[in-house]
Formats: structure tokens, C-alpha cells, sequence
């Protein structure tokens, strides 16, 4: 599989970066097309515009197009992100999700960082030496010439989409050098140690894997929806074990725990209006779908308006 490991030029994504970066696209698809152009649209230097256009990509709000070099909004960015959108200034934690969600489930050239520790790391907790250790491997395994500073730098790009760079009691209220994703505490810092034969001590870290409230009825929905396309596009049916545990799937990407994914199973036939309908025996738990294209749960997710 061709993982990505760069293109974010090590910075996290900003939060004003994907509202500036749609509204540029639609205002002309070549904006991005120019590096030096952009700089001056945006009013950034070199480095941010690659960023600000692979974040526009990774998180499908923006694609590019066929020919010239030139990016169009996706039907999500406009969605979302146009005026008077659904979210237009990322101002609802359900919208943050979802841009997880996105980042995190390409199936073709995934980002190696979210798609390994996402789906793939079963360790309790998780530091930066032993992530590397683990990237190193499953680099080499993937035959990929890769420089330990690449593998670093992803890493810190992944760890710092999900941590805050500085203490929340003391950040200022501006266009903000966290990402906005900080705000899910997906990854929490839970204590220090030092690893084998080094002085010094490093930060372990644990995803949040409980009850998550603000991922609502319909925010699940959309997510399994996405998941049934993406990854099980030709079956009406999913186990309870693919939502759960299935690479890319709500329950990984998620983190949500078990007991809470079989409750919102149980309740999904009314949530969906019979698109899913949840069946459990003795023998088997699956998802049944209906045929044809699913209802908009993108927008059925923002019925009563923003939720800040």
C-alpha cells in the first residue's frame, strides 16, 4: 500500500487553514497552483502553503483536478465550509470529528501515522521511542528507503495534531498554533518515564478509548455509512466484529469502547429510518444494509444548528 509519510511539511493543521483553503479554491481552482501566488493569497510563507494544500486534501474539502494543476471544493468542503454552510468557521466539535474521520480513512495512499497507531498499535500506551521503533519496522517491511528524520518528524506531526504545543490554561485566543483537533483529546498525555539505557525521561501517552457523547446518532451513522463505502463497498452486510475492530472503522478510528458501539447498534434501525438495522443471535451480530444510496447524514448531523 503506498502510505504517505510527508507532504504536511511538518505542521499540523491550523484552524483557520481549511475555511481560507476552500475559499480559495472556489474563488479560482488555481489558486493553489502557484506557490508564490499562494503566499501572498493566503499570507504564508512557502513551507505552509504545501501544507495548507495536503491538509485541504487529506481532510476532503478540497481535490485536485484532472488536468492544469488547478483544485476544486468537494462536495463535504462546500457542504461544510461555504457560506452559510454547515460550519463554516469549524466552530462544532461534530465537524472536528469528522475531519478526523477523513484524514484518517483514505484507503489509497493513507497517512502512515494515523493509519498504523489508528488501527494497528495494541499496546496500552504509547511514547515517541517506541512509535519509531515501530515505524522503522514496518517501514523496512514495506521495503521503504526512509530517513529517521522523516519517520520523526511524521510522528510529531501525528503526535501534535492531537496534543497541544503548550498548556491550555495559558494559550492565547488567536489563530491558534494548535490544531483544532487538540480539542478531542483523542491522545492524552498520562505520564513520564525514561526509556530502556536513556537518562532521559519522554511523555507516554494513551488514546481516550470511552463513552464519547459528542459523537452523536448521526456523526456515528455518517461514519459507519463512509466506512461501508470505502472498505465494503459490494456487501449488505457488516459484522459486529468489522465495526468494531475492522481497519478504518468506526470503532478503531474512533476509539470508542465496546459496550458503547453494541448500544449504538442496537438503536441505529430507528436513528437511520431503517438504512442500518442491527440483528444479534447466538451465532452472529451484523449490520444489515439497505439497498441503494444512503440518506444525507451530513447534513442530519447539524439538525438544531451548530453545537459548540
Amino acid at each position: 500500500m503506498p502510505f504517505r509519510f510527508s507532504g504536511h511539511e511538518t505542521f499540523p493543521c491550523r484552524y483557520a487553514w481549511l475555511p481560507k483553503a476552500h475559499a480559495a479554491v472556489v474563488e479560482d481552482c488555481m489558486a493553489f497552483a502557484d506557490d508564490e501566488a499562494a503566499m501572498i493569497r493566503l499570507g504564508v510563507g512557502k513551507n505552509m502553503v504545501r501544507a495548507v494544500r495536503f491538509w485541504m486534501q487529506a481532510a476532503l474539502v478540497a481535490s485536485p483536478l484532472a488536468k492544469g494543476g488547478g483544485y476544486k471544493a468537494t462536495a463535504f468542503g462546500d457542504a461544510l465550509l461555504r457560506e452559510g454552510g454547515l460550519d463554516p468557521y469549524l466552530e462544532d466539535i461534530r465537524t472536528l470529528w469528522l475531519i478526523h474521520w477523513n484524514i484518517s480513512t483514505h484507503v489509497e495512499e493513507p497517512l502512515f501515522a494515523w493509519d498504523f497507531l489508528l488501527n494497528n498499535w495494541s499496546n496500552p500506551d504509547l511514547t515517541r521511542s517506541a512509535a519509531l521503533v515501530a515505524f522503522r519496522k514496518e517501514a523496512a517491511r514495506q521495503e521503504r528507503q526512509l530517513s529517521e528524520v522523516t519517520l520523526e518528524q511524521h510522528f510529531d506531526t501525528f503526535l501534535h495534531t492531537y496534543v497541544p504545543t503548550r498548556s491550555r490554561k495559558a494559550e492565547i485566543q488567536e489563530d491558534t498554533l494548535d490544531c483544532p483537533l487538540v480539542e478531542l483529546e483523542l491522545l492524552q498525555k498520562i505520564g513520564e518515564r525514561a526509556p530502556d539505557g536513556d537518562g532521559r525521561r519522554e511523555a507516554i501517552y494513551a488514546f481516550r478509548r470511552e463513552e464519547k457523547p459528542e459523537i452523536t446518532s448521526a456523526l456515528f451513522a455518517y461514519c459507519l455509512a463512509d466506512f461501508s463505502q470505502k472498505r465494503r463497498a459490494s456487501e449488505r452486510t457488516l459484522t459486529f466484529k468489522d465495526v468494531a475492530f475492522g481497519h478504518g472503522s468506526p470503532g478503531q478510528v474512533l476509539k470508542l469502547p465496546e459496550w458503547d458501539i453494541r448500544q449504538r447498534l442496537e438503536n441505529i434501525a430507528d436513528e437511520t429510518n431503517g438504512y442500518f438495522r442491527y440483528t444479534e443471535s447466538a451465532a452472529m451480530q451484523r449490520v444489515l444494509i439497505e439497498e441503494g444510496p444512503p440518506p444525507n447524514f451530513l447534513e442530519a448531523i447539524y439538525e438544531g444548528g451548530v453545537r459548540c
